[in-house]
């Protein structure tokens, strides 16, 4: 499988899923910016595919990066984004959303365990209402300290301009 077969629009991930389910697999549900893919990410990604038997990645489209971050983000437009976080063995689909918050896509989706990293209290992930009240599971993985995208950023710019 190439990684371009794992980037899916909504109608066809929602095919996918529904597949998926009908071999009893258990849908795990992520979402981020993945702008510049460091070992934190891939740390996360890991332990969160580990809770189930299929992760799906939730990933922001450029126009919703800028809006939360700001003007000079994102880094990588989205569809490079897309194929690197599609490249990575342990995740099973990848899905755009325009959306500041990733509440649609995870109604639409229904996963069984949406997860977030640690630094996250179940009550404020995004969804949260939504997964439990199917009776899905919410959980977070713990992260590696020290990795951030913006941490990175702030060190390639101290050394151009130090």
């Amino acid at each position: 499988m190439n990684s371009k077969d794992k980037i899916y629009t909504l109608p066809q991930l929602l095919g996918q899923v529904q597949n998926w389910r009908s071999q009893g697999q258990r849908i795990v549900f992520t979402n981020g910016c993945f702008d510049l893919l460091h070992l934190g990410h891939v740390d996360y990604l890991e332990k969160a595919k580990h809770l189930g038997d299929k992760l799906v990645l939730g990933l922001n489209t450029d126009a919703s990066i800028s809006r939360i971050k700001g003007p000079s983000r994102p880094l990588q437009d989205e569809m490079s984004r897309a194929r690197v976080m599609a490249s990575l063995l342990f995740v099973d689909a990848v899905v755009l959303f325009g959306e500041d918050t990733p509440l649609e896509l995870i109604k639409a989706v229904q996963p069984d365990i949406l997860v977030k990293g640690d630094d996250y209290a179940v009550e404020q992930i995004v969804g949260h209402e939504v997964v439990q009240a199917h009776g899905g599971e919410v959980k977070t993985v713990p992260l590696v300290k020290g990795y951030s995208t913006t941490n990175i950023v702030k060190k390639i710019e101290n050394n151009i301009n130090p």
